[in-house]
């Protein structure tokens, strides 16, 4: 039997995630409104993509709204909750999912070799486009099983299971600036990120 290898690290990240989510403190969770899916990479390599799996708290809203907009404190990511969580992705914090990912993308053809910051006129133009369209690619590709994995956490229930009501995930990138808008809305039911767009919405008006 032939197993398609294409989605492999899709599909394992649907089974890590609910194990992330299960390991949050126990003391944080009667104040979790929104979780978070913080996307970045190592060294700016689309090769090394990693997703963090966090949330925000009441508690940290209630401390960023003496600094300014209580919307911004609520819905903007640079308030919120960054560092400290468990990470899913092609970074040695995961041992287990590194390989797939990588496995993945080459069955899919983006993987390319050498150092992320070799100097493009060592290649030929044909070359450095091909590698360029790759890493366009790739970040694409890691987007898209960002977005799928919290759609699936709606879906299957997990959610809602391991803290007992539907929470928004916000999903965003630092370096997209405003993507977190159309991500956001990918990734969830409408009805869990209306006051979450209505803030969007708000601010861009501002």
């Amino acid at each position: 039997m032939v197993t398609d290898r294409r989605d492999v690290f899709r599909r394992y990240l649907r089974e890590a995630a609910p194990a992330v989510l299960a390991r949050f403190p126990e003391e944080s969770r009667p104040e979790i409104y929104a979780l978070s899916f913080r996307i970045w990479r190592i060294d700016y390599d689309e090769r090394h993509p990693y997703v963090a799996i966090g949330y925000n708290t009441e508690t940290q809203c209630e401390l960023e709204k003496r600094h300014g907009d209580p919307g911004e404190a609520r819905w903007h990511y640079a308030c919120w909750l960054l560092d400290g969580f468990e990470m899913l992705g092609n970074v040695p914090e995961d041992p287990v999912g590194a390989p797939l990912y990588v496995e993945e993308v080459k069955e899919l053809g983006l993987w390319f070799d050498g150092d992320r910051d070799d100097d493009e006129g060592d290649r030929d133009d044909d070359e450095a486009g091909d590698i360029e369209a790759k890493r366009d690619l790739l970040g694409l590709h890691f987007a898209d099983a960002c977005i799928d994995l919290a759609r699936h956490l709606h879906e299957s229930g997990d959610i809602e299971r391991l803290f007992g009501r539907p929470l928004p995930v916000v999903v965003f990138d630092m370096d997209c600036p405003e993507w977190e808008i159309e991500a956001t809305e990918a990734a969830n039911p409408p009805e869990l990120i209306e006051e979450f767009l209505a803030w969007q919405r708000t601010a861009g008006e501002g």
